[in-house]
């Protein structure tokens, strides 16, 4: 068996074995896990999350997800909880612990605490008769046969397991508060995904230049218009009336059909009743008339009156397609 022959395998065993312990979480979950949901949506602050180890990995991420979906959450290391950051929590606040076994000492030590404020703990563990286990309000269980790892020794299924329940708590408390794709772009207002969801054809057509010519212009000014603004178009007016669109391409036929092009006006070669876009409209459905129309640009208008062009550069520019 060649070398690469014998990774392949071993990788596609470690996925396969993972895959089945996530699949056998389903039969963990328990009323316990609704009323975890329920006790983090009714509260009043914040979601805690700690752990130590791989499951501060793990946590930490958890964190991030919560927080990315409307949930507001801090992480805090166990470690360093007992070493004065246990001033993080607050009274409303709902701890999250996470441990694989739920006997490590800093959660022994951090659990009692967590206890005599007044919080709800919710522990997170593979091992249901642990200290965690028995002290948390709701327990959330993550065992898993064996690791991924060969030595059964690296956090590797349990972590994703602990993954993987995060995940589902955060989609449960998504759905409980009806956040939505407006919700999920104020949150998440840089890079793709917020593009996609808020960035509007006024956003781009509004930076780009104008092209414009007269419907009377001639073939000359045309050909000049659509080389200085450099969007490969421009619209044609009629007394400040859109009535067409002349591309690179109408150029070109132009070219093939006139051998003399002397006297032709803009009206001559325009595409009439061109594809057009509202400037409210989000970025994205600018993209796909595109794609369903096969072409490369739209004239942005607002009220039928024309305010510039949208390309398909612009998009690619800004990370939406």
């Amino acid at each position: 068996m060649s070398n690469n022959t014998s990774i392949l395998a071993l990788a596609k065993k470690t996925i396969a074995h993972q895959s089945a312990a996530i699949g056998e979480l389903n039969s963990q979950l328990t009323e316990a896990f609704a009323e975890a949901v329920q006790c983090i949506y009714d509260s009043q602050g914040r979601v805690i999350v700690s752990g130590i180890g791989k499951s501060a990995i793990i946590a930490s991420k958890i964190v991030a997800t919560l927080n990315s979906t409307g949930t507001p959450a801090i992480f805090m290391h166990a470690a360093d909880a007992i070493h004065g950051d246990l001033g993080i929590i607050q009274q409303d606040d709902v701890v999250i612990c996470i441990s694989k076994s739920g006997n490590t000492p800093e959660i022994k030590m951090l659990v009692p605490l967590i206890k005599q404020g007044g919080n709800k703990l919710i522990g997170m563990t593979g091992n249901p008769g642990s200290f965690l286990a028995e002290q948390a309000d709701f327990l959330l269980s993550t065992a898993v046969e064996k690791e991924a790892c060969p030595n059964n020794l690296a956090p590797t299924t349990s972590t994703t397991a602990q993954l993987v329940m995060g995940d589902a708590l955060a989609i449960c408390l998504l759905d409980l508060r009806g956040f939505s794709e407006q919700d999920f772009a104020k949150y998440h207002p840089g890079g793709t995904l917020g593009k996609r969801l808020y960035l509007r054809v006024s956003d781009i057509a509004g930076e780009n230049m104008k092209p414009v010519v007269n419907a009377d212009a001639d073939v000359r000014e045309v050909i000049i218009e659509i080389s200085e603004k450099m969007l490969g178009a421009t619209a044609v007016l009629d007394k400040n009336k859109l009535i067409g669109i002349i591309t690179d391409g109408d150029i070109r036929r132009m070219l093939k059909k006139y051998s003399d092009i002397n006297g032709l006006k803009a009206k001559d070669i325009m595409t009439a009743s061109p594809k057009t876009i509202e400037m409210d409209v989000l970025a994205v459905k600018a993209l796909k008339e595109m794609r369903a129309k096969g072409i490369s640009q739209l004239l942005a208008v607002e009220n039928g009156t024309y305010k510039g062009v949208v390309h398909l550069h612009n998009l690619i520019n800004q990370g939406i397609l």
